[in-house]
């Protein structure tokens, strides 16, 4: 590839870079290496050195189609870490050889009430995304962390401190404000009750802040193999939930009214019936998960205990930079399970088998090759 000196502060948009990138041609076929090109470093632009990608369930879903029809090819990655190699002319926070982390966004319009609060990803005339957005700085759609570097505007990078296990970090640009976030807004704090369906990449971090809190947390998860970890992680219950039965979850005096905050991760749409009971009386459901439809909603499953069902998306950029720092200060980490690029397609099926505990990285730094 066609490097960009360390020192660069270029803005000439014809500069641009070839990059070795690993994904997918179609909705269909394995995931691969392919090349792919960066735009050239831009007045406010960080480049980064990628060395460590998370796998999110829902970059599976967006490499399959599953969210509505996409544009390939396709570089999939947004929780990923590295190393500044060249920062821009008017780029403040960062400078080459910082680590940095970037999420789920790489720009917004900057202007627009939600912007200007911090919460870009609710920007009112859509935020781009890390990867499968139409790149409105540079040629053709953005490309994600699955890949050797990459060029993203200084907002939209957070700065990393320097850590041992530099891996474990990526995922808490996704996983982790995913599930910090509403924990903020609806302020989960100590003594509170807590409960988290599903214990995969967003479930065990969503479990890990809970009780770092000092919440009290109940873990509802469809694999009864999961418990012993749930409860190692600090649960204080695990409750096997099973969805396709006539009874999914058993309606104890000591569960109905229990809960101040019920998050779900599940990734697939269900039947929310059962759990609303388990909220109390101005106690919050929020689906952090399921992009689809909810099923089982009522009018009087809602204004009985004045229960509210809502959702949460990501975290904005100032949250972004607090859940690492948090996470950094308290040593709170994802459980990972390091790969390499070549096991990203065999990743993909584990992931989908709910084999993962509970988050692959993939090295980008040990080469496309192996």
């Amino acid at each position: 590839m066609s490097a960009i000196p360390a020192n660069a502060t270029t803005t000439d948009p014809a500069q641009t870079a070839i990059t070795r990138g690993y994904g997918a041609h179609s909705s269909t076929g394995p995931l691969g290496p392919m090349d792919i090109t960066r735009r050239a470093l831009l007045a406010d632009d960080v480049a980064i050195d990628i060395l460590f990608c998370g796998v999110c369930h829902s970059d599976i879903h967006m490499v399959r189609g599953e969210w509505g029809n996409q544009a390939y090819p396709m570089v999939p990655g947004h929780e990923f870490v590295g190393r500044v190699s060249a920062v821009g002319a008017a780029v403040t926070r960062l400078a080459v050889g910082d680590f940095a982390g970037v999420g789920c966004m790489v720009d917004s319009c900057g202007a627009c009430e939600n912007c200007m609060a911090g919460l870009e990803q609710y920007c009112t005339t859509g935020a781009t995304l890390t990867y499968a957005s139409p790149d409105t700085r540079g040629p053709g759609q953005t490309q994600g962390g699955y890949s050797e570097r990459v060029v993203v505007r200084e907002r939209f990078v957070v700065k990393v401190p320097p850590v041992d296990d530099l891996a474990a970090i990526a995922p808490l640009l996704c996983s982790g404000v995913t599930t910090f976030s509403p924990m903020q807004h609806w302020r989960l704090g100590s003594g509170q009750r807590f409960a988290v369906i599903g214990l995969g990449g967003l479930g065990h971090m969503a479990l890990k802040l809970a009780v770092s809190r000092g919440a009290f947390a109940t873990v509802f998860t469809t694999s009864p193999a999961k418990e012993k970890d749930a409860l190692a992680m600090g649960a204080k219950d695990v409750i096997v939930w099973h969805p396709a039965a006539t009874d999914p979850i058993p309606l104890t005096h000591e569960l109905v009214n229990r809960f101040d905050l019920v998050l779900s991760t599940v990734p697939f749409p269900f039947d929310v019936s059962p759990f609303l009971p388990l909220v109390r009386q101005d106690g919050v459901f929020v689906n952090v998960g399921a992009p689809g439809a909810l099923g089982g909603v009522t009018g009087a499953g809602l204004w009985n205990q004045r229960r509210s069902l809502v959702g949460s998306c990501i975290g904005g950029m100032p949250e972004t930079q607090e859940v690492v720092d948090y996470c950094v200060a308290h040593n709170i980490r994802p459980q990972i399970e390091l790969i390499k690029p070549h096991q990203i397609n065999e990743a993909y099926a584990r992931v989908e088998n709910r084999e993962v505990r509970y988050r692959y990285v993939i090295d980008m730094g040990s080469g496309h090759g192996g």
